[in-house]
């Protein structure tokens, strides 16, 4: 998949979160198709962003096929390169498309395989819950990248949530990339809470699943942790590094992942309603205006300049001004309708 420091001017980027990638991945990749290449240090100072959403987002770039990378002296120093917008889009609508021969449903991990697969030394069996629990928290502080669940509970047991709080504390301060599929609401109270985790933490990337998830744990995309009874936990747990029944754990997951979140891909970005100042002070200020000026211009004073964009940054839920120009770019925004118009 080609890809360049800068594209010349073409069509408009597409909206990356129309395909269901998050914000943050969207105003990135927006960023680099404007400024060109950029280190990942780079993308959080002049985006204004925090450094874990900055590395989500570039591992959602990553895995989408919308970024490539060449390796720097420190993540920070990582050097992040556009894939030609055309590209990107033809990919996601590939992956959309195709047509994946892993189960429709839940299923034991003996039917989750497309095709019966040698398994050699790569699996073994973790004979009960808290011999699992302890191989999980070894298995944790190796995680360097990603980490993705499926979670069918409605309701966690202390034993086993209370000590995830720290683990998932521990990948999360790490820059690990976090994704959760549960069966919980995604406007639900976070479960970990009433484990121990305060309201103000982040948390991992969440979807609920359209439907009944398996039980599943893939770290970095080695190694997968998964029942040996989906029905009854007690019996244990089976580790497993065979590449080819890690990447097919991995397929489900990402199927799954993309079908809870099919609803929102198809839909367009939502179009805002601009009001007529709104509309003129962004017009003003994309033809080079300062505040002072474009505020004399108005007949307005700096103060309604700036509240007037704090409001709308609000909306649009940026932090900043540069991320206020990317997104507005992102958005379909309605001119108010004039006067002349109303007659």
């Amino acid at each position: 998949m080609r890809h360049a420091d800068r594209f010349p001017p073409g069509p408009p980027a597409p909206s990356l979160a129309a395909w269901g990638l998050s914000a943050d991945a969207d105003l990135l990749y927006r960023c680099l198709l404007l400024s060109g290449a950029q280190t990942a240090g780079q993308l959080e100072r002049s985006l204004g962003m925090a450094w874990h959403r900055v590395v989500h987002a570039l591992d959602e770039l990553l895995t989408a096929g919308a970024v490539g990378h060449r390796p720097g002296d420190g993540r920070r120093a990582e050097r992040w390169m556009p894939v030609e917008p055309q590209r990107v889009t033809g990919a996601l609508r590939a992956r959309r498309h195709r047509v994946t021969r892993l189960g429709q449903r839940s299923t034991p991990a003996g039917q989750v395989l497309p095709d019966p697969v040698r398994l050699g030394d790569g699996m073994r069996h973790l004979p009960s819950r808290q011999l699992t629990r302890a191989r999980l928290a070894e298995l944790i502080r190796t995680v360097r990248h990603e980490h993705v669940a499926m979670q069918p509970e409605q309701v966690y047991e202390e034993e086993s949530a209370r000590p995830a709080v720290p683990m998932d504390r521990a990948l999360l301060a790490g820059g690990v990339h976090m994704r959760v599929l549960g069966a919980l609401p995604v406007d639900a109270e976070d479960p970990l809470i009433a484990h121990g985790k305060r309201a103000d933490e982040p948390r991992p990337d969440y979807r609920q699943a359209t439907e009944r998830p398996m039980k599943l744990i893939v770290m970095d995309r080695r190694t997968a942790l998964l029942p040996v009874s989906p029905d009854n936990l007690d019996h244990g747990y089976l580790e497993i590094t065979e590449e080819a029944v890690v990447a097919a754990l991995v397929a489900l997951f990402e199927r799954q992942w993309d079908a809870a979140a099919r609803h929102r891909q198809e839909q367009p970005m939502p179009r805002i309603s601009l009001t007529e100042r709104e509309w003129t002070l962004l017009a003003l200020l994309a033809r080079g205006d300062t505040d002072e000026s474009a505020a004399r211009e108005m007949r307005i004073s700096r103060r309604t300049v700036s509240n007037t964009l704090r409001d709308l940054m609000d909306r649009l839920g940026v932090d900043n001004r540069f991320q206020l120009g990317l997104a507005v770019g992102a958005r379909r925004l309605v001119a108010p309708t004039t006067t002349e118009e109303k007659r």
